[in-house]
């Protein structure tokens, strides 16, 4: 599996970087056929005080695409987010393929 981050604006540090990789290794746990994961992480400029971090995370799998996108104030947080949606939505998707 594959793991790509990519980031808007800003570099990464090492720490946010093996921290997204650990939870992306996790979703092999639910669907063992995960071809890649891209990661795109950006801040939201929108509000003139407050900068939001909005995650959006793609999986990809044999013959389709799941897609998680959530905002938040850390990176971390958004990543758990996004990751647990996708986590549910593998579930799902390995349910579907079992009937």
């Amino acid at each position: 599996m594959n793991i790509d981050i990519q980031t808007v604006q800003f570099t990464a540090d090492q720490k946010l970087v093996d921290f997204i990789e650990k939870k992306a290794k996790k979703l092999e746990q639910f669907f063992d056929r995960i071809t890649s994961i891209e990661v795109y992480l950006k801040l939201d400029n929108k509000s003139s005080q407050v900068k939001d971090k909005v995650v959006s995370v793609r999986a990809n799998i044999p013959g389709n695409q799941l897609f998680a996108e959530e905002t938040s104030k850390v990176f971390e947080e958004g990543v758990d987010s996004a990751m647990d949606s996708l986590k549910r939505q593998l579930k799902r998707h390995k349910e579907k393929i079992r009937k």
